[in-house]
């Protein structure tokens, strides 16, 4: 695990706010990630775990609140949708250029099912970032390779497992050369015997000082990785400090009854 420092933050989220309906599911959170530093978020269902990933990923539009990734900052007190909920083009403009800027890789894989494994990786920089096809076919062959996967890049979805496909989201997601890699619960549709693979390339990538923010219930995985651990519950940070702190000397009752219900001793 890589050391917190005064590295720029490639992330920042002030102030989110996001209800649905009469649920306020963010309430106020605010944090930073450094460059090449790694952000778990841990939290119960319900918390706004996944709410909070998709609004740094531009998937989903807070009520208030900044945040910024990589060269793009959207203010989202200042968005002023129309009465069908559409915004002004140059609004939306922005938005999407929030969502350039991160990788995001899904619990269900999200693979184009009709599409192989390469051209699943080139699909995004050919057709999103009109990249030279030729050139993203040579970079989705080296990714394949730093995932473990150059044999299958001719196969489907439907003839790899699930922690191979786990694996080629992965490298779909750093095919976009994103600012900040977005993980959400990456391996919990994987069967038991898989998810140590996906874990493997998480732990590579964060060794290559990818910027990576990681929604997981993997605990053992937090402590070795993760320099940043923030626990989310009802919408709000409960607690935030290095895993040494939150994971084996977390302070708040709610931390501490969370861990309990889901970790293996240690």
């Amino acid at each position: 695990m890589s050391q917190p420092d005064d590295r720029a933050p490639v992330v920042s989220a002030r102030n989110l706010r996001k209800s649905f309906g009469d649920k306020e599911v963010l309430r106020d959170i605010s944090f930073e990630v450094p460059t090449g530093g790694v952000s778990v978020v841990l939290g119960p269902s319900g918390s706004g775990k996944t709410t909070l990933l998709r609004a740094l990923g531009g998937l989903e539009q807070p009520d208030a609140g900044v945040i910024t990734v990589g060269g793009a900052s959207v203010d989202f007190a200042e968005l002023t949708p129309t009465r069908r909920g559409r915004l002004p083009r140059e609004q939306q403009e922005r938005v999407d250029a929030l969502g350039a800027q991160s990788g995001f890789v899904f619990q269900g894989h999200n693979l184009f099912a009709h599409k192989s494994t390469i051209d699943n990786l080139t699909e995004g920089p050919v057709v999103v970032q009109g990249e030279d096809p030729e050139s993203a076919r040579e970079r989705a062959k080296v990714l394949l390779e730093q995932v473990g996967l150059s044999e299958h890049a001719d196969k489907y979805p439907f003839q790899l497992s699930g922690g191979q496909q786990q694996r080629v989201g992965i490298a779909r997601a750093l095919a976009l050369r994103p600012a900040v890699v977005l993980f959400d619960e990456p391996t919990s549709a994987l069967d038991p015997e898989t998810v140590g693979e996906v874990l493997t390339v998480m732990r590579d990538l964060a060794r290559e000082h990818w910027t990576m923010v990681v929604v997981t219930h993997e605990i053992r995985f937090a402590r070795e990785v993760a320099d940043d651990v923030l626990f989310i519950d009802g919408g709000v940070v409960v607690e935030r400090g290095a895993p040494e702190q939150v994971i084996l000397e977390p302070r708040e009752a709610r931390t501490r009854a969370f861990l309990k219900r889901i970790l293996d001793p240690l």
